[in-house]
């Protein structure tokens, strides 16, 4: 397997454009999510809270793993 250098700069903007993405889709996933669950007691808030945690820290993983690997590709393609 050979590593060069587009490849690992196509990475690098794969994995700023997941950054950047992230943003605009926790923000509707949180308002769906939000309005979807009316959470009434403070054991129900800190619940849904720590799941909602859990949801945006596995967006950021996946959207990353994705882009970053997407990214790595094209850069290795361009490079060929």
């Amino acid at each position: 397997m050979e590593f060069s250098l587009p490849a690992w700069l196509g990475g690098l903007a794969g994995t700023i454009v997941a950054v950047a993405a992230y943003v605009p889709v926790i923000r509707i996933v949180e308002r769906r999510l939000r309005a979807q669950s009316v959470p009434q007691t403070l054991e129900q808030r800190a619940v849904f809270e720590e799941r909602l945690s859990i949801v945006r820290r596995m967006i950021l993983g996946v959207d990353i793993a994705i882009l970053a690997t997407l990214g790595y590709w094209i850069g290795g393609k361009l490079a060929a």
